[in-house]
């Protein structure tokens, strides 16, 4: 099903997944409005949807706050006429551990993530209401706001409220017929480029090669056009009973998230006392936790970082 005559933004589009983003979501028939902090980097990633045979033009503003909202519905209606989609993925990474973070570490990241997301979803969704335009609305998550991740307090907290406010939306969008979802991509980053962990991965990718299987299956780990996919057909007519959901996307990997819901639930006529739960806590609640983080599967021999495989020989 063609995006033929549609009109996305897609926030934080001058590089990387959010380039994918677009690219994918011209490929299939939308005009872009590609959205970057830098201008040459916007004019750039214009150029190279135009150069793919896409209709895009840029808006050059840092998101975050309403005003800059406003100018990205603008720039989208002057330039092409209307707005039917809307892909939030302006981000940054300001990553510290808990007593390292300051409160412009902490501050920044909301911004952007956090508010930015909300900013731009109340303006598409005005527009979207008063037009009479039943649109779609993607968001982007992170496995660190299912999961947790360490250093990550600030992202953490930012991508677990996306996850939150899409699950409101939903139900606040439902009679104008928007669907609103939040995608969970894993994918080669300028931050995975840093992880040892997935160097083999990475250095792959950037050879033009594919990536060995270990990574694209086992972990769900692939490259930004492996996600570009789920991210065109959320916004597409295909995807309109689909709304209020986490979907993840990596590799050559698909999944639907879970919402919250309790791992048990026990009674106590009269409620759960601190004497109560002295005598009982220990067994109802421990005997039920749930695991933090994400948890990577070992890595094969071959695909080791040359340090590591330098340091296993000198202690073999």
């Amino acid at each position: 099903m063609s995006l033929a005559g549609k009109v996305a933004i897609v926030t934080g589009s001058g590089q990387g997944l959010g380039l994918a983003y677009a690219r994918e979501l011209a490929r299939q028939g939308a005009a872009v409005v590609v959205n970057d902090v830098n201008e040459e980097t916007a004019a750039a990633a214009v150029a190279q949807i135009e150069a793919d045979g896409g209709k895009a033009t840029a808006v050059v503003v840092p998101v975050g706050t309403s005003e800059a909202a406003k100018a990205l519905v603008d720039g989208a209606v002057e330039a092409f006429g209307r707005l039917d989609i809307l892909v939030t993925n302006a981000g940054i990474l300001r990553d510290k551990s808990l007593l390292k973070m300051t409160d412009d570490d902490f501050d920044l990241v909301i911004n952007v993530h956090l508010k930015g997301t909300f900013t731009c979803v109340r303006e598409a969704y005005a527009y979207f209401k008063e037009n009479g335009v039943a649109g779609r609305i993607v968001t982007i998550g992170s496995p660190t706001g299912q999961r947790g991740n360490f250093g990550q307090t600030n992202y953490a907290a930012a991508k677990a409220g996306i996850v939150g406010m899409v699950r409101t939306w939903a139900l606040e969008m439902k009679k104008a017929g928007v669907t609103v979802n939040a995608v969970i991509p894993v994918a080669a980053t300028a931050m995975t480029k840093t992880v040892p962990y997935f160097a083999k991965a990475v250095e792959a990718d950037e050879r033009g090669e594919a990536m060995p299987a270990f990574f694209r299956h086992d972990l769900g780990f692939g490259t930004a056009d492996d996600v570009a996919g789920l991210v065109a057909y959320l916004a597409s007519d295909a995807a309109a009973g689909i709304t209020g959901q986490a979907i993840g996307a990596g590799g050559d990997r698909l999944q639907v998230w879970t919402h919250p819901e309790p791992a048990t639930t026990d009674y106590r006529e009269g409620g759960w006392t601190y004497e109560a739960l002295q005598e009982q806590g220990a067994e109802l609640i421990g005997g039920h936790l749930q695991s933090v983080g994400e948890e990577f599967l070992p890595l094969p021999a071959e695909l080791r970082p040359e340090a590591d495989k330098a340091a296993a020989k000198a202690g073999a």
